[in-house]
């Protein structure tokens, strides 16, 4: 299960904050109901229009990973998030969490089924 999110019009001030960014990773896992392997790896680097916060989430099934770019081509404060996992969990549940989270304008949602 790999949902694909591409996020546009976000709120600045919540994607540019350690903290929401944090809080955002850790209610995910909870709400999907996922067990996550430590914490949520949060750094912000980069340079140009894609500087912004990276984020890496490991969990037990696979992974969650973000971009956060306050600075994008397309009129900024977008946010690219894969939720990729063995174990099947509720997408709508993950596009509401980030609504809730960074306040997205739009939202263009892909889900592939993964099987080698």
């Amino acid at each position: 299960h790999h949902l694909i999110l591409d996020c546009a019009g976000c709120n600045h001030n919540a994607i540019t904050d350690y903290y929401n960014v944090h809080s955002f990773a850790k209610q995910l896992v909870k709400d999907i109901d996922m067990v996550a392997y430590g914490e949520p790896q949060i750094v912000s680097f980069g340079s140009g229009n894609k500087a912004g916060y990276s984020l890496v989430q490991l969990i037990e099934t696979s992974n969650i990973s973000g971009h956060f770019v306050p600075d994008d081509l397309e009129g900024g404060n977008a946010v690219y998030l894969d939720v990729f996992s063995c174990k099947p969990y509720d997408h709508q549940v993950v596009i509401d969490l980030v609504k809730k989270y960074f306040n997205a304008k739009s939202i263009r949602p892909n889900f592939l089924t993964r099987q080698a």
